[in-house]
C-alpha cells in the first residue's frame, strides 16, 4: 500500500510538471498572431499522416532514416509496456497482462526487447556519427553550447531507459529460475550467486528507474530540440499548403488599392494591421512559432541551402533556432525590449536568402523557414525602406518601367528588331 501511495504521488507531479510545462508552451505560441490556417482539413491531416506519422520526407537520407525508423517504431511500441507498469505501479499488481495473455505474453516481452536492442543500436549509431565530426552540419557553429550537449542528453537518456528494461528482465528470470528473454538473457551471469532477496531488489530498482526516468524524460522534452516527438503531428498538420515560397496579398494593401480603384470603398479603420511585416515574434504567426519549437536542428535545411554553401552568414536552422530563443526569452523577461530583426536575426543574413525553398524542401517536418525571413524582409521594405541599394533600383524600375529594367515601357520590344 505504501508502494501503491509512492507511485501515485511521484505520478501525479511528474504529470503536474509536464501540464506546467504545455501551459507555458502555449503562452510562448499564444505571442504570435493567428494563422488561420484552418482551411482543407482533409488534406491537412493526410499531410500530417503522410509527413509526421509515415516519415515519408527522411528519405533522401537512407541510413539516418533506418535508424530514426527503429527509435520512432520502438519509442513508440515499448510504451505498451510502460502501460503494463503504470497499471502495475497504481494497482499494486506484478505483470498484470501475464495472465490475461497467457503464452502470448512471453513473445511479447520477446519482441519489446528486441525492440529495445534496436533502439540502442540506433542511439549508438547516432551517437558515433554525431562525434564523429565528418558531418559537417553537426559540427557547424549553429550547435556550439546547448544544442550539441542536448542532443547528446536525449540518446544517453534512451540508452540508460532501454538498459533498466533489460536489467529488470533479467534479474527477475532469475530471481524465479526461468530462461529469460531475447536480450536480458545476456545479463544472467550479472546476477550469478545472488540471494533471492537482492535479486528482487535489483528487479524493484530497475522498475522504479525506469518509471521515474520516463517521467523526468516526459518533463525534459519540452526544454529540448526532441520535443518533435509530440509537436510533429500539429505541426505537419499547419503545414503551408499553399505554393511555398509564395507571398500573399496583405489585406491591408489590398483595401488600400480599392479604396484607390472605388471611390465608394471606405476601409475599416479597425482593420489596420500595427505593423507591415514582421519586427519580433509577436509579428509573426502561430504556425511560425510553432514551427520553431518544432524544429529537430538536424540541419538539413542549413546543409542544402546556397547561400550557406557559396559562405554566407545565413543558416535557415538559426533562423529557427532564434526565433524560439525570443520567445523563450520574451517567457522569461515580458519586459524585454531587444526584438527578433536586428537582436536575433541580421539583416545580412535576411537578404543573403535567395527564397530557392531547398531548406522547406529538405526539412523531414515540413518547417518553414522561408516564411519568417520573407515576413521580416517585409517590414524592412515597407516600415524602414532599408532594402540593399540593388533591390531598391529594381523596384523603382518596376514601379516606373513595369520591367526591372531601366528602359522605358515603349522600349521593352526593341531588341526584337535585332533578331
Amino acid at each position: 500500500m505504501i508502494e501503491q501511495a509512492a507511485f501515485l504521488l511521484v505520478l501525479s507531479l511528474g504529470v503536474y510538471l509536464f501540464v506546467r510545462q504545455i501551459q507555458r508552451l502555449r503562452k510562448g505560441l499564444s505571442l504570435a498572431r493567428p494563422s488561420e490556417r484552418h482551411d482543407r482539413p482533409a488534406e491537412r491531416w493526410a499531410t500530417m499522416a503522410r509527413v509526421a506519422l509515415g516519415q515519408s520526407k527522411m528519405g533522401p537520407r537512407p541510413l539516418a532514416a533506418f535508424f530514426h525508423v527503429l527509435i520512432y517504431v520502438g519509442f513508440v511500441l515499448i510504451n505498451l509496456e510502460v502501460l503494463e507498469i503504470l497499471l502495475d505501479g497504481a494497482l499494486g499488481t506484478h505483470r498484470i497482462f501475464q495472465k490475461p495473455l497467457g503464452a502470448l505474453y512471453p513473445l511479447l516481452i520477446h519482441f519489446f526487447e528486441f525492440l529495445g536492442g534496436a533502439v540502442l543500436l540506433a542511439c549508438v549509431v547516432f551517437l558515433a556519427r554525431r562525434w564523429s565530426g565528418r558531418i559537417g552540419r553537426f559540427a557547424h557553429s549553429d550547435l556550439t553550447g546547448w544544442p550539441q550537449q542536448d542532443a547528446a542528453i536525449i540518446l544517453y537518456a534512451e540508452i540508460v531507459l532501454m538498459t533498466a528494461l533489460l536489467v529488470m528482465n533479467a534479474a527477475e528470470s532469475v530471481r524465479l529460475g526461468t530462461p529469460g528473454y531475447l536480450l536480458s538473457s545476456y545479463l544472467h551471469p550479472l546476477f550469478a550467486g545472488w540471494s533471492e532477496g537482492a535479486l528482487h531488489a535489483a528487479e524493484k530498482a530497475a522498475w522504479w528507474f525506469h518509471f521515474v526516468g520516463i517521467l523526468a524524460f516526459l518533463n525534459y522534452l519540452p526544454k529540448s530540440k526532441h520535443f518533435h516527438i509530440i509537436l510533429a503531428f500539429p505541426n505537419t498538420w499547419y503545414s503551408q499548403l499553399e505554393a511555398r515560397g509564395r507571398i500573399p496579398a496583405m489585406p491591408s494593401v489590398t483595401r488600400e488599392i480599392k479604396a484607390m480603384l472605388d471611390p465608394s470603398y471606405v476601409p475599416d479603420a479597425t482593420e489596420m494591421p500595427a505593423r507591415f511585416g514582421a519586427k519580433d515574434v509577436s509579428d509573426l504567426h502561430f504556425a511560425n512559432l510553432l514551427n520553431a519549437y518544432t524544429c529537430t536542428e538536424c540541419g538539413r535545411c542549413t546543409s542544402e541551402c546556397p547561400a550557406n554553401q557559396t559562405g554566407k552568414k545565413l543558416s535557415p536552422r538559426k533562423i529557427m533556432m532564434a526565433t524560439r530563443d525570443r520567445v523563450e526569452q520574451l517567457l522569461h523577461e515580458p519586459e524585454n525590449t531587444q526584438t527578433l530583426l536586428d537582436g536575433w536575426i541580421s539583416r545580412e543574413e535576411l537578404w543573403a536568402c535567395t527564397t530557392c525553398n531547398a531548406c522547406v524542401e529538405a526539412c523531414p517536418l515540413n518547417i518553414d523557414p522561408l516564411d519568417i525571413i520573407q515576413q521580416i524582409r517585409q517590414y524592412l521594405v515597407m516600415e524602414e525602406s532599408a532594402a540593399p541599394a540593388s533591390l531598391n533600383t529594381m523596384m523603382t524600375n518596376v514601379e516606373n518601367n513595369a520591367a526591372p529594367w531601366a528602359y522605358a515601357q515603349a522600349d521593352r520590344g526593341a531588341w526584337t528588331t535585332e533578331m
